[in-house]
């Protein structure tokens, strides 16, 4: 839970399971204990307890990696202490990430030369990305209708029932309607049709699935583009879409590269991925790119000097670790571009869902391959 709760355990005191003589006295469970201790007896105190959780090795429904390859562990563990926002203290992790965001990229289309720099951003998982990308959508509608004097104070976005929960946190958090097409029998992601017909002049953007939660099914961005396309022309809007691949984005591009749902379609803006998921990293990795630097409006930005240069920064956090960004970069180059021959004639509804299904089971098995 996010919200931390006294009421399930009512018991004010902590035994320890192992006794010694610095815990032979319970400790408080929701005060700080009056003494130290010996670090040697804080960790016994702990590791007990700890051995009440779960294997992650076993959990098959945490939608999170949970193994990787030992010479990976080393690396987190010499940059556990890194804080990423330093840029000028740690140059080469900013440097590592933002190889990240253009490998990203390029697997995505963007229309982005080879030897230019792609706009994005590495976060904590896909729920932050979304709420970038939702805002950097927000603002530039804002923007707009203020220039053509007409009223901006109530925005929509327009998505699947099936959507995470992370998109009714950004509607409800940064105050926009959430419009979701409903589910119907047998058909279980958005329906395209459906999805354009909610759309109006005070809809920031339509956010279409690449591997549902629910299923792990992936919603047909071609025709929802097309139909919003024909749409956008007849009505003067500018619509665009966002493509929250977060389960989909690091499996499409290897087992069907022609299928068309990046950024290879015009409307298409920004396209958030999950590093700790399909990317192989521990949790607490996400990636959000945008199409073009245009995409994402300046006024978000911030510049910050005090740790040093000048220093752009949009995240809804400022400190953080940056074990889950060179993690993400090893896998990467550790990996390369390489398909993975046994599923490669998979219908890829059916493929999506059983990763979702098994997706421990598939990360705890990937470095036999």
């Amino acid at each position: 839970m996010v919200i931390s709760t006294t009421e399930t355990d009512s018991r004010e005191i902590l035994s320890s399971t192992f006794a010694s003589r610095y815990v032979r006295a319970a400790i408080p469970r929701f005060k700080m204990p009056d003494n130290s201790m010996p670090k040697e007896a804080a960790y016994q105190v702990i590791n007990d307890e700890l051995m009440l959780d779960g294997n992650p090795r076993l959990n098959l429904a945490s939608f999170v990696t949970t193994w990787m390859e030992p010479e990976c562990d080393k690396l987190v563990m010499a940059s556990i202490n890194k804080n990423y926002v330093d840029m000028d203290e740690y140059p080469v992790t900013t440097e590592l990430q933002n190889r990240c965001v253009n490998m990203i990229a390029h697997l995505f289309n963007t229309p982005v030369a080879d030897d230019k720099t792609a706009v994005g951003v590495g976060t904590v998982g896909s729920s932050e990305a979304i709420m970038l990308a939702g805002l950097a959508f927000k603002r530039k509608w804002q923007q707009k209708r203020k220039e053509q004097g007409k009223p901006y104070d109530k925005p929509n976005i327009v998505t699947g029932a099936n959507v995470q929960v992370c998109w009714e946190k950004f509607a409800r958090y940064f105050e926009v309607e959430l419009k979701e097409v409903k589910l119907e029998e047998g058909y279980y992601v958005m329906n395209p049709v459906k999805a354009v017909e909610l759309v109006d002049e005070n809809t920031i953007c339509v956010a279409a699935i690449l591997g549902s939660t629910l299923t792990g099914e992936f919603e047909d961005v071609k025709l929802l583009h097309d139909l919003l396309t024909k749409k956008n022309e007849e009505t003067g809007w500018d619509t665009p879409i966002h493509v929250d691949a977060a389960s989909g984005g690091f499996i499409a591009p290897f087992l069907y590269p022609d299928l068309e749902w990046d950024f290879r379609l015009p409307l298409v803006k920004s396209i958030n991925v999950s590093g700790h998921k399909y990317g192989l990293v521990y949790a607490g990795v996400g990636w959000v790119v945008w199409r073009t630097k245009d995409d994402l409006p300046d006024e978000l930005v911030f510049h910050i000097n005090y740790l040093g240069s000048d220093q752009p920064t949009f995240t809804l956090n400022f400190s953080k670790g940056s074990s889950q960004i060179i993690a993400q970069y090893y896998q990467f180059i550790r990996l390369g571009f390489e398909v993975i021959p046994s599923f490669c004639c998979v219908d890829h509804k059916k493929l999506s869902s059983f990763f979702v299904i098994h997706s421990s089971y598939f990360y705890d098995t990937l470095h036999v391959l």
